[in-house]
């Protein structure tokens, strides 16, 4: 996996850093890099053809993604919990349900309109111009569910689904590099969105926990192949 970086860092404009973290988070998740197998600055500084500063960088932003972690002499690929991450998957949904619920049982509680508003012209700018197909796209979604429940008034549920987010973060990436995932998550949100803003919060609850529902699938499904090809190495 001889790769250089430099010409491709200078053409598209983006530190070495970022180049370097997106080679291997997208190697990380492809199972192209193997459980077991151990990464370090000097031999990684050789690979790429660049110091070792946007190496050390790019290493530690992988390790707060979750997806390494720094073992007594250089990292290695973190192993992702299936069980886990079901776990966590049926907490956000808890927690992303329970803002509107509390909306149909309690009709004094009302949506911020205004803030939804805001982040329906958003997502409208995306479907016009699509993002380019990748895992950080992930953040991005996290604010519009983030969002969607800070609409609903309830700050702690807030802060839970922040604490959830980002302990799912790292498998929640495998999701965006999924064909279409990207277009199809931009529809589902406005169609959630639009379902609040017409006050129809039964509508809106569907939606949503099918929207979740799905993505847990397509990220269990995706995190399930990725650890089997890193385990092949180590078998």
């Amino acid at each position: 996996m001889s790769t250089r970086v430099t010409t491709l860092a200078d053409a598209a404009g983006r530190p070495l850093r970022d180049v370097v973290y997106a080679a291997l988070r997208d190697e990380l998740m492809n199972g192209d890099i193997k459980f077991g197998e151990r990464l370090t600055e000097p031999k990684l500084s050789a690979r790429f053809g660049i110091s070792r500063t946007p190496i050390r960088e790019a290493l530690t932003v992988l390790c707060s993604d979750g997806l390494l972690r720094r073992e007594e002499y250089g990292f290695s690929p973190v192993r992702p919990s299936i069980p886990l991450i079901r776990d966590l998957y049926e907490l956000r949904i808890t927690l992303e349900l329970g803002g509107i619920q509390r909306a149909i049982g309690n009709p004094a509680v009302r949506h911020d309109h205004a803030l939804l508003e805001a982040e329906r012209t958003s997502w409208l700018e995306l479907q016009a111009d699509p993002p380019e197909q990748e895992p950080g796209f992930v953040v991005r979604d996290e604010e519009f569910h983030v969002t969607l429940l800070t609409a609903a008034g309830n700050a702690e549920l807030v802060r839970a689904l922040q604490s959830v987010n980002s302990r799912i973060r790292h498998v929640r990436m495998y999701d965006f590099m999924v064909n279409n995932r990207i277009e199809t998550t931009i529809t589902e949100h406005l169609a959630i969105l639009d379902a609040v803003l017409a006050d129809d919060l039964p509508l809106a609850y569907r939606l949503l926990h099918t929207h979740i529902g799905e993505s847990l699938d397509v990220v269990l499904e995706r995190v399930t192949r990725a650890i089997a090809a890193m385990s092949m190495a180590t078998e």
